[in-house]
């Protein structure tokens, strides 16, 4: 019989086969006032601080040519994670969800409800920095391999190079993979022209 992996009490709060990542992005015009969505956030952000159906949400911004968080474009791209898809459902189908819409226009939603692995270190909510990559998984992959290396990845981030949470989510429907990190500063992926970074304007996590 194999020996399950050891699993420290942070790692354990944000594991489980209900939990839904979820993300959404707006992508703003080139000459967009970027500190409006900073505005924004410095006053709605604490909505959600204690929404009990949320393990959190960061709010991320990027700046279209900006040197820490290099990217193409302006976006607005919160970043969720639910304990279990009634959370998810009824925030989009509730007010929060709807202002956003008369805001920003009509999103499409990504979710990935398969959670490969998800560990936090402390103090997450002090994030500055974020990356996301998104891989389509190839056909046949064997998912078990796939499973355990990701597990390995998720560790060697918070374990040995900073991270401050990290997890990896996959969806079946197109087959696509999900890797995303909390860090305190900026990090050496900046140039990976696959992976997405983020300014990190405020955590809501509610368990904290």
């Amino acid at each position: 019989m194999s020996q399950q992996p050891t699993i420290n009490r942070s790692e354990q709060l944000l594991r489980g086969v209900t939990m839904q990542a979820m993300q959404y992005s707006f992508t703003l015009p080139a000459d967009y006032d970027m500190s409006i969505i900073s505005r924004r956030v410095n006053d709605k952000g604490s909505a959600l601080d204690n929404h009990a159906p949320l393990i959190f949400k960061a709010y991320l911004s990027a700046r279209r040519n900006s040197t820490e968080t290099p990217s193409h474009e302006n976006l607005y791209a919160p970043f969720y994670l639910w304990h279990d898809n009634d959370g998810m459902t009824d925030f989009l189908t509730g007010p929060g969800f709807e202002g956003l819409v008369n805001a920003f226009g009509w999103p499409a939603v990504n979710t990935w409800p398969g959670m490969i692995a998800c560990k936090s270190g402390s103090g997450f909510k002090e994030a500055r920095f974020a990356s996301r990559e998104v891989l389509h998984i190839p056909p046949f992959t064997t998912m078990e391999n796939l499973r355990a290396e990701e597990r390995r990845l998720v560790e060697k981030a918070t374990d040995t190079q900073g991270a401050l949470l990290a997890l990896t989510a996959f969806e079946p429907s197109h087959w696509t993979l999900v890797r995303f990190r909390l860090w305190p500063e900026d990090t050496t992926l900046t140039n990976d022209p696959n992976i997405q970074l983020y300014d990190v304007l405020h955590v809501s996590h509610p368990a904290g």
